[in-house]
Formats: C-alpha cells, sequence, structure tokens
C-alpha cells in the first residue's frame, strides 16, 4: 500500500510542478521544476520498492 501512496504523491507532484513551470509567475518557474523532480523521485522510488 505504501508503494501505491508514494506512486501517487509522485505523480501529484509532477503534475503540480509541470503547472508551476507553465504559470506566468517567474517566481513559481524554479519552484515548480524542483517539484516536478521530486515527483519523478517518489515514482522511481515506488517502483524500485518492488
Amino acid at each position: 500500500m505504501n508503494k501505491l501512496i508514494s506512486g501517487i504523491e509522485g505523480a501529484i507532484n509532477t503534475a503540480v510542478g509541470k503547472a508551476k513551470q507553465n504559470a506566468d509567475n517567474p517566481s513559481l518557474h524554479g519552484e515548480g521544476a524542483e517539484q516536478e523532480a521530486r515527483g519523478t523521485r517518489q515514482q522511481a522510488d515506488a517502483k524500485k520498492k518492488d
């Protein structure tokens, strides 16, 4: 179950990060890139928990 939650959290962080990068607010661009990277790592970690 923890693997599933980690994967979902990762997908959410990736999506929110991409949205922040596409916002018209330049200060959100860097924050969005960090959040997208965090989400990608979470998804990769969830796949490794097999």
